[in-house]
C-alpha cells in the first residue's frame, strides 16, 4: 500500500492530478506518491461530511460501537501489512510499527466502549419540572495528525470523533500517509456509512485555512508543533470553534538519589531512542542528582552505544532513521551549539555515514541553560544529561520552559514521589515508568503544550456539546 495513496471522500477512493512523493527515509528512494487535494476535493469532503454526520449522529451508540470494533479487529488481522507500510514510510523498526498498530487499535476499542457510556444526568428539581443534561455530537470535525505515528495518531482522533457520533475530515501527513489509508479501508470493510470518515492530503496550510473557517466544520483536533497549533487555534477562535490541541513538549526527567541509577539509566536510554526520539513525550532533559550522576550517565551511554541503527525492515534493527534531511540539519545544529557552549558529547553527535537519514544515538552532558537544545525540542535521538544538587533545583529547571506535555521522575521514598508528582508542571507525570499515555488515561498538555485531553473517559467529551433540557410538565 505504498505505491499511490489516493484521497478518500464520501466512501470513494479518489486520485488527483497533483501528487507529492513518498520517500523511504532509510534508503532515500521514492516509493510512491500521495494525492494532493484541490479546492473541489475539499468542497466535496465538506458536503459529504455534513451528510455523513446527519446519518451517523442518529445511529445508535451500540451500532457505532459494533462497527468500530469490527474495523479494529480487521486492523489487527492486517497488522503485518500495516506495520510494513509504516516502516518503509516512517523508518521505525517493524517491531515498533507493530506496537503502533496495536496501540491504534486500543484507541478504537476504548472509544467503542466509551460511546455507549456517554451518560447525561438529571438535576434534582421541584415537582412539575425536570432538568436534564445530555451530551450530543458536536458535528463534522477537521482533524490533523503528524508524520511520527502514522497510524496511532490518526486513530486517536478518528476514534473520538466517530465514537461520539461525529463525522471527520482527516488530514494526515503527506510524508507517511499509508497508515491512515489502512484505517479508512478497515472502516469501509466494516460497513461505516459513506461520508463519516474522509481522508485528504496536500499542502497543510492550504487545507487548514480552507477547512477551519467553513460553517460545516464544528471542531478542530490537531497534533503537531506549538507554533502551528497556536496558528490554527487563532483561526478557530476567529470562527468560534473549539480546538483540541496536542502540541510540542520537551520532557524533563528527574532522577533522585534514592533509586538504582544503573537501572534508571538503561530504561531511560531504551525509551529515549524509541522512534528515533521523534516522540512528543520523549524523555529528553535529564536532571540527575549529583550523587548518582556518574553511574546513571555511564549506564545510559553504554545502552545508547549498544543500539543497532539501520533499516527498520531488518529484524535486528533497534532504531531507524529520522524522518528527513531537515531533521538531520536541525539535530546537528543543536549538537554544534551545545558543543560551542561547553557541553560534553558523551556519544554520537553526528550523521551516520550511510545512505538514509541516520543520526547516531546521541547524549550530551553539562549543557548550560542557554544552550539551544535545552530550550528547543530536539525531536530526534538527542538526550541531555545534567547534574543537580536537589529536587528543588531539578523542579526549577524542569519547569523553566513553556512546555508541559509529559514529565518523568525516578524516586523511591514517598516524600520524593510526592514532591515530583506535585511539583512537575505537565499534563502527564509518570514516576518510575516512562509510559506517558494509554487508551484509558486522558492525555494532553498544559502551558504551550496544548488544550484539552484525548483518551480516557474525558477524551470523547471534547467531541460533544452539553445540552440542558428543561421540561415543564403540564
Amino acid at each position: 500500500m505504498n505505491a499511490d495513496v489516493p484521497l478518500y471522500i464520501g466512501g470513494n477512493w479518489r486520485k488527483t492530478v497533483e501528487t507529492l512523493p513518498i520517500i523511504n527515509p532509510a534508503t532515500e528512494d521514492v516509493i510512491g506518491t500521495v494525492a494532493v487535494a484541490g479546492e473541489q476535493d475539499l468542497e466535496d469532503a465538506l458536503a459529504v461530511a455534513a451528510e455523513g454526520f446527519r446519518a451517523w449522529s442518529s445511529t445508535s451508540p451500540w451500532k457505532r460501537s459494533e462497527i468500530i470494533l469490527k474495523a479494529s479487529a480487521l486492523m489487527r488481522e492486517r497488522i503485518e501489512d500495516i506495520a510494513r507500510s509504516i516502516t518503509v514510510e516512517n523508518g521505525k523498526s517493524l517491531a515498533e510499527a507493530r506496537l503502533e498498530v496495536i496501540r491504534g487499535c486500543e484507541f478504537f476499542e476504548w472509544d467503542a466502549g466509551e460511546c455507549v457510556r456517554l451518560y447525561g444526568r438529571v438535576i434534582p428539581s421541584e415537582p412539575g419540572i425536570r432538568y436534564m443534561v445530555v451530551h450530543e455530537p458536536i458535528g463534522p470535525v477537521a482533524a490533523f495528525s503528524p508524520w511520527n505515528f502514522p497510524m496511532s495518531q490518526p486513530a486517536r482522533k478518528i476514534a473520538g470523533a466517530i465514537a461520539s457520533g461525529c463525522s471527520v475530515i482527516m488530514k494526515a501527513s503527506e510524508e507517511t500517509p499509508s497508515g491512515v489509508m489502512h484505517i479508512a479501508q478497515a472502516f469501509e470493510d466494516a460497513g461505516l456509512p459513506a461520508g463519516v470518515l474522509n481522508l485528504v492530503f496536500g499542502i497543510p496550510a492550504r487545507i487548514s485555512e480552507f477547512l477551519i473557517p467553513r460553517h460545516e466544520i464544528r471542531m478542530i483536533a490537531f497534533t503537531g508543533s506549538t507554533a502551528v497549533g497556536k496558528h490554527l487555534t487563532e483561526i478557530a477562535a476567529r470562527h468560534m470553534k473549539p480546538a483540541l490541541m496536542e502540541l510540542g513538549g520537551h520532557a524533563p526527567v528527574i532522577v533522585c538519589d534514592d533509586v538504582d541509577p544503573v537501572a534508571a539509566g538503561i530504561s531511560s536510554a531504551t525509551r529515549k531512542y524509541r522512534n528515533s526520539g521523534q516522540v512528543c513525550t520523549s524523555p529528553t532533559r535529564f536532571f540527575v542528582h549529583e550523587s548518582v550522576y556518574e553511574r546513571f550517565t555511564k549506564a545510559f551511554v553504554e545502552k545508547a552505544q549498544s543500539i543497532r541503527v539501520g533499516d527498520g525492515l531488518d529484524p535486528a534493527t533497534q532504531m531507524g532513521p529520522v524522518a528527513n534531511d531537515r531533521r538531520i540539519e536541525a539535530l546537528q545544529a543543536l549538537v554544534d551549539d551545545g558543543r560551542a557552549k561547553g557541553a560534553r558529547i558523551l556519544c554520537g553527535g553526528h550523521r551516520l555515514e550511510k545512505r538514509g537519514y541516520f543520526f547516531a544515538p546521541t547524549a550530551m552532558a553539562e549543557l548550560p541553560d542557554d544552550a539551544r537544545a535545552m530550550r528547543e525540542e530536539p525531536f530526534g535521538p538527542l538526550a541531555l544529561i545534567n547534574p543537580v544538587r536537589s529536587i528543588d533545583e531539578a523542579l526549577e529547571k524542569a519547569n523553566a520552559l513553556p512546555f508541559g506535555l509529559a514529565a518523568y521522575g525516578f524516586a523511591r521514598s514517598a516524600a520524593n514521589v510526592d514532591r515530583i508528582a506535585r511539583g512537575l508542571e505537565a499534563g502527564n507525570v509518570s514516576i518510575n515508568t516512562l509510559e506517558a499515555s494509554r487508551a484509558e488515561t486522558p492525555f494532553g498538555g498544559v502551558k504551550d503544550s496544548g488544550l484539552g485531553r484525548e483518551g480516557g473517559a474525558e477524551g470523547i467529551l471534547h467531541y460533544t456539546i452539553v445540552k440542558t433540557i428543561s421540561h415543564l410538565v403540564e
